[in-house]
């Protein structure tokens, strides 16, 4: 994946939480551009070029994903991402506060690549961020697309 532009999609309604994980991903320089949308509607919108991201030219490195989102949630999301053979292998791991056993089961049920819960604490929350970018976006080596 070096080499080349890193992109991360963040599917946040939570805007304290958006502003930590982009501001946690610019202090550890593991991605180029984050594009944060704050619902389930656009999240698909964007990863399917579709309104007004038509004009989107490439799809993300990685997907973090909430669950509890207006309009579609994420497991609808992550379900509608992973059928698609076009966005199938983009990596999604959702960044919940729930750690409520069926949220877990049906997002892995939905092949969600990770699931992680959100840390009360700042600061575990920064540092599970700076090691959840760079495994995905640094370590991680994806298959190619498809």
């Amino acid at each position: 994946m070096q080499g080349r532009p890193i992109k991360v999609l963040l599917v946040e309604d939570n805007a304290a939480h958006a502003k930590l994980v982009m501001r946690s991903f610019r202090e550890h320089a593991v991605a180029n551009e984050i594009v944060h949308v704050d619902n389930g509607e656009s999240a698909l919108e964007y990863m399917f070029q579709i309104g007004q991201y038509q004009n989107v030219d490439t799809l993300p490195d990685l997907v973090l994903l909430d669950l509890r989102l207006p309009k579609y949630d994420g497991l609808h999301v992550l379900s509608e991402i992973k059928k698609n053979p076009s966005t199938a292998n983009i990596p999604v791991v959702v960044l919940t506060t729930s750690d409520a056993e069926a949220d877990v089961n049906q997002a892995y049920g939905h092949h969600v690549n990770s699931y992680l819960v959100k840390p009360i604490d700042f600061i575990e929350f920064s540092k599970m961020l700076s090691d959840l970018g760079f495994y995905w976006l640094v370590w991680n080596e994806p298959p190619k697309r498809r």
